[in-house]
């Protein structure tokens, strides 16, 4: 099967775009199953009042409840940054087969002078559930939009 990472991980950018444009925070993520994107979403955590409504976990709660699918274990997600702990553990749940992101959750808390850590692997390593993974696609791109929207803006 051909993948094409770096053309799903240009859309999940360009959500994290449309996100700071909409007044959230710059996080977008693309799901995917046999090479076809099936649903999208940006991070909304202010204009739906919800600081859980990240880009993925809103994604996964939004897709599960319009479509009934529960098990993602033939879907792929593409997320601009590295998922935090709460969304990992909702790949968790759904048993999504492959996850692929662009920034690290080390590199963007290094922006905002924190030192972070790799959620993804963290939740993955003990969780009965372990999608495959994919970082550091389009890695420069993800930063640049993560740079240029912390320089003005605390996270949170």
């Amino acid at each position: 099967m051909v993948r094409n990472d770096e053309l799903f991980m240009k859309k999940a950018i360009g959500l994290s775009e449309a996100a700071v444009r909409h007044g959230n925070e710059p996080f977008g993520a693309v799901l995917v199953k046999d090479g076809e994107i099936v649903f999208t979403n940006e991070n909304q955590i202010y204009t739906m009042h919800d600081p859980t409504f990240h880009g993925e976990a809103g994604l996964i709660r939004r897709f599960c409840a319009e479509t009934g699918i529960t098990d993602l274990r033939e879907y792929t997600l593409y997320s601009s940054c590295e998922p935090c702990f709460m969304c990992s553990g909702a790949m968790v749940w759904v048993k999504l087969g492959r996850l692929v992101y662009g920034a690290s959750n080390e590199e963007l808390e290094a922006l905002l002078g924190q030192e972070g850590c790799n959620c993804s692997r963290i939740v993955f390593d003990n969780s009965f559930w372990k999608p495959e993974v994919t970082a550091g696609i389009l890695r420069e791109e993800a930063l640049e939009v993560l740079r240029s929207y912390f320089v003005d803006h605390e996270k949170g």
